[in-house]
Formats: structure tokens, sequence, C-alpha cells
């Protein structure tokens, strides 16, 4: 394959970065900084771009920093431990500016973003690949595991409980473990490839997780049947001393001390919220619903089973009274009711045009709009902004040290358009 020697322009979403090589754009993956000098090795050529990875810094950024993690590079798990952390944010904001500006068509001023001093050691949970008893997670672009014995993006915990499924997992047929460490227990859930007759007696595989200090697990085959084990759910806390329980199964944001002050960001941006009617749409087990009940009357919706059962748990224990739950996809999900207040906490694909429709014909005075993606954030403003007025719009860094973008936009109705 051919090489090239450019300069490295700007970043773009998904840990790439933009260069040009005779007026043409050329997209680069590996571990560069805007400005640098780089040779590639080209990977593919289309009529508009090419497609290239990073094979030498010839001119490295004098910002360029030596990563803390042995396995980066080879390991697809982060992309930019090799920029110091307050330039993370100031990349990330700049992609999102620009997604903004480019697909959204407004120039909008980022708000200060939300993050978390210390960027490492926050995830709670680690969902790790397993591959001939190589327990990791996969080298970028690739379905090969990369063995390791520590990642410094989990917590303390849910390294040391990695370190002790080890033996265990070399020796069952299984696809992937979720170990998560909540505050007093863990829980893990074993995906396996195969069905469950696989494996070893079901009820000494738990017993043997039990024994190294896991209060349950779930094991899930490709029939998607469960079992489980032990306690079903772990607990964590969120704002004003509430609990939170959530199973294994559950999405779970895991990065839970900044989680815990977006929630409560959130609820202060939208105060006041006595008497208000306000539905939560992609809610989970009630990440937002829960806390925002002790004021609103809230809808959650949810696709989930286990994260509605992780729901009403949440309700029960809190003694939350004005909440309900309902099981279904945010694109069936059909009311008649109108809401003043509606949170949308999509996955990366952004509102559907199903959804969208259904969202403007509720007609809710404010949007909170959770984006894990910044450019279906900014497909799905442009088509907001036709109603609403951006109030703000700002970056989360829930994934320290990785590409990956989430922001909060607040959108009011527009006067004009009510």
């Amino acid at each position: 394959m051919s090489t090239l020697i450019l300069k490295v322009d700007r970043p773009a979403y998904g840990g790439l970065y933009i260069g040009t090589h005779e007026g043409k754009i050329v997209m680069i993956s590996g571990a560069a900084l805007p400005g640098e000098t780089v040779e590639v090795t080209v990977k593919d050529e289309k009529r508009d771009y090419i497609r290239a990875v990073v094979r030498k810094i010839l001119e490295p950024s004098p910002f360029r920093i030596e990563p803390a993690c042995k396995y980066f590079g080879t390991c697809g798990g982060c992309q930019l431990q090799h920029i110091p952390y307050k330039i993370q944010i100031k990349l990330k904001e700049d992609i999102l500016r620009d997604c903004l500006k480019r697909q959204a068509k407004t120039e909008a001023t980022l708000s200060a973003p939300i993050i978390y001093g210390n960027p490492w050691n926050y995830r709670l949970r680690g969902q790790f690949k397993v591959s001939h008893g190589v327990i990791g997670f996969y080298k970028e672009n690739t379905r090969e595991v990369v063995d390791i014995d520590n990642c410094p993006l989990m917590t303390k915990d849910v390294n040391e409980y990695l370190e002790k499924i080890r033996a265990i997992i070399k020796n069952i047929d299984v696809e992937e473990v979720h170990i998560t460490a909540g505050e007093e227990s863990a829980a893990a859930l074993i995906k396996s490839t195969t069905r469950i007759k696989s494996f070893p007696d079901t009820k000494v595989l738990a017993s043997m997780f039990l024994d190294l200090g896991f209060s349950g697990l779930f094991i899930e085959t490709q029939d998607k049947k469960i079992s489980r084990f032990g306690k079903e759910y772990i607990t964590l806390k969120l704002p004003g001393n509430q609990k939170y329980t959530v199973s294994p199964i559950t999405f779970l944001q895991s990065h839970w001390r900044l989680n815990q002050t977006v929630v409560e960001f959130i609820k202060n941006c939208l105060q006041p919220l006595k008497g208000k009617r306000l539905l939560d749409i992609y809610s989970g087990a009630g990440n937002f619903s829960i806390p925002l009940a002790t004021d609103a009357d809230v809808t959650a919706v949810e696709e989930n089973p286990y994260a509605i059962t992780d729901g009403k748990r949440n309700m029960e224990i809190n003694n939350i009274r004005n909440c309900r739950f309902i099981n279904s996809s945010a694109e069936n999900f059909n009311t008649k009711n109108n809401f003043d207040i509606v949170i949308l906490d999509p996955p990366r694909g952004g509102i559907t045009n199903k959804l969208m429709e259904r969202i403007l014909s509720i007609k809710p005075e404010e949007i909170v709009y959770i984006s894990c993606n910044p450019s279906t954030l900014a497909r799905d403003l442009k088509k907001l902004l036709k109603r609403y007025n951006l109030e703000s719009v700002r970056l989360i860094d829930f994934f320290p040290q990785t590409f990956h973008i989430e922001s909060l936009a607040l959108l009011r109705a527009n006067p004009v358009n009510s």
C-alpha cells in the first residue's frame, strides 16, 4: 500500500483526523494530533476522499504526552491517551461545534462543559470480550481480543474482580463478561455464544462467582434466555440521597460520579418542577425519572423489560408516587396527553422520524436532549429548531480518553410557533 506525508488539520468524530493531499480530503485514524506532520498508509481511496492510518509521527505536537496504559495503540478501547485532558475537551468541543454548524446550520456558542476532575478510573461497569480464554477488549477494527490485566478507565473494584474471574473464564465457552461494581456489591453478566447446556453446571458456576465476592450473576445464552443467581441488582446513589438499583442487563451510565452531577444539573435547570408533567423517553431504570419525580409528575418510557423492573423497584424504595413506567419502544409509545417537558436520551442513531413527529405533536414547553452522537444530535436539532430556541448546548465528557462525545442541549418553545 502507498504512503503519504501530510499535516494533520483538525479532528473529526470517531477518533479520526482530517488532512489533505492534492486537494483531496484524507481521513486519518491512529494516534495523531492537529498540527502534526505524519506519514500515513493509504487503506482506501475513493473519488472524494482517502482513508489512511498513521504509520509514523514525523513532527510531533508539543502537546503530545506518553499514554498511561501499556495497551494503548493495541487495544481499541481508547483513542486519546496521547493527548492532555484539557486538550481532549477542546478537541471534542471543536467537533461538536463543527457538527452543529454544518448539519444543524447553527453557530452555537457552547456553554461550559460538564466534566469530572479525574479522567481515570471512572467506569464502574466493564464490558469485557472473551475469546479462547483471552479476556479484554477488541483490537481496533477487528474481532481479535487483546488480553489485558488492568484497565486504567475502570474503577479499582472492577479491575480486582476482572483478575478474580480470569481463571474461571478461561475454562468456559463465553463471548462477553460484564462486571458492574456498586457501592457495596458487584454483579456479573455472562453472555454465551451457545445454549446453556454447553456450560458446566450453572449452579456450580454461580457458586464460584458468589464465592469470589459477587453478589449476583446473570447468564445470557444465544437464544436470549437468562438465568439469575444471587442478588438481582446492585445499589448506587442518586442526588438527594436517593437509591438507584440496576441489574446487570439494564443500561447503566458507567461514569456514575459524573452522572450524578448531570442529573442534579438538569433538575436545577428545569425548576420550578412542581405540578409539571414530564415525559422521559429512553428512561432506563429511572436515572432522570426518579430524581425529577420528587417534584414533577413523570411518565417514563423504556423498551427493556429488565429496566422497567428496576425502575419500579426504584420507585418503591424511594417512596415515589407520581411516576409510572411504561414498557414500550420510543417509536410505538402513543399518548393523547400533552407534557410540559420531554427528556430524550436516545441511542447513537438519534431520533427517528416517527418519534420526532410524536414529540412535535406533544408540544412540550421544554426539551432536554442528551446525545451520544454529535452528528445525529445536529441532524435532530435542525428539525427541532424550526419550533424551538436552543437555550444552551454543552459537552458532557462521560468517556475521557476515548473519542466518544456526549452532549446536553436544552430547548424552549418559540412563542411565535407555539
